[in-house]
């Protein structure tokens, strides 16, 4: 198993801010270093045990899917070595984790985009036959391919809060109707590009999340990971059967363990600290992680 790394700690470049997962280090006024860490967060809460190698593997599939969606939208990479811009000391610490990328005014609102009925979309369905704001049909099931993708925006939260679904009416009073109108277009181009694609190599994209930018001139831009594990739901065609949760290549194998874990005898709140992973979740997700990788780029 790789060398696993929690957290990034460079001297030589001004940190921006740690995310859940990445962590952003100024690279002059017009770039920033963005390295995926090895933390993983599940219920929006960062678990205490890194996922050895996880960092690589999630920039290595957001590097080969900002290539196939290629054409659609402008990205934010600048095709630059990262390596370039720090220390040889400090290059060990971001090799094969880290994108050198534009900086840009990131967009307050996270664009979701649903293919398949899932997650907080069928909490949401089963109590008002619609998710944000979507009416949907009746009688769907947990799982079920949707009609046609639909557009479900949420809010960007705080480290440690909740992201909240809200209706595209509440994202253009955000952003403007507009820029939400473009957003919600170029997303559900986005999704359908990449689950058509993913779709040959026997992965079902149940749903995704995309986030966008603004750069200097305006220019609406793609940023941060895309479709990665850690944002999207992957789901083996083999196994996919709706009705219940289908087993799956992305965080779902830890929620699930977490859905049944107990802290001093009671089930977890979903708050800090999360339950320690055991070293079997571990193994399985870093699993996970590489099988979907590989089928994909196979």
């Amino acid at each position: 198993m790789p060398q696993a790394l929690y957290e990034s700690s460079l001297t030589s470049l001004p940190l921006l801010g740690r995310g859940k997962v990445r962590e952003n280090y100024a690279v002059g006024d017009d770039r920033i270093l963005m390295i995926a860490s090895d933390r993983l967060s599940a219920f929006d809460v960062i678990m205490g045990e890194p996922i050895p190698g996880k960092g690589a593997l999630l920039t290595k599939m957001a590097l080969f899917w900002f290539d196939k969606l290629d054409g659609i939208v402008p990205n934010h990479l600048t095709g630059e070595d990262p390596l370039s811009v720090v220390t040889d000391a400090e290059r060990a610490q971001i090799r094969d984790r880290a994108m050198l990328v534009k900086r840009l005014k990131p967009l307050p609102i996270e664009a979701v985009v649903r293919g398949y009925l899932a997650g907080s979309g069928w909490a949401e369905y089963q109590k008002t036959q619609s998710v944000c704001g979507v009416a949907l049909p009746a009688g769907l099931r947990n799982a079920d391919k949707l009609p046609a993708p639909i557009f479900t925006p949420a809010t960007k939260a705080e480290m440690g809060d909740h992201d909240e679904n809200i209706s595209f009416e509440q994202a253009a009073a955000i952003i403007g109707t507009e820029l939400a109108a473009r957003v919600r277009d170029i997303s559900i181009q986005l999704y359908q590009r990449a689950a058509d694609f993913a779709l040959t190599k026997g992965i079902i994209i149940a749903d995704t999340k995309f986030e966008f930018g603004l750069d200097a001139d305006g220019t609406l831009t793609l940023m941060d990971e895309v479709l990665t594990p850690d944002s999207s739901r992957y789901w083996p065609v083999e196994s996919y059967a709706p009705g219940s949760n289908p087993p799956s290549y992305d965080k779902q194998f830890v929620r699930d363990w977490l859905e049944q874990a107990t802290v001093d005898g009671q089930p977890w709140g979903k708050v800090a600290p999360a339950p320690a992973l055991p070293a079997s979740v571990i193994a399985k997700t870093v699993e996970k992680y590489e099988e979907a990788l590989q089928r994909l780029t196979a």
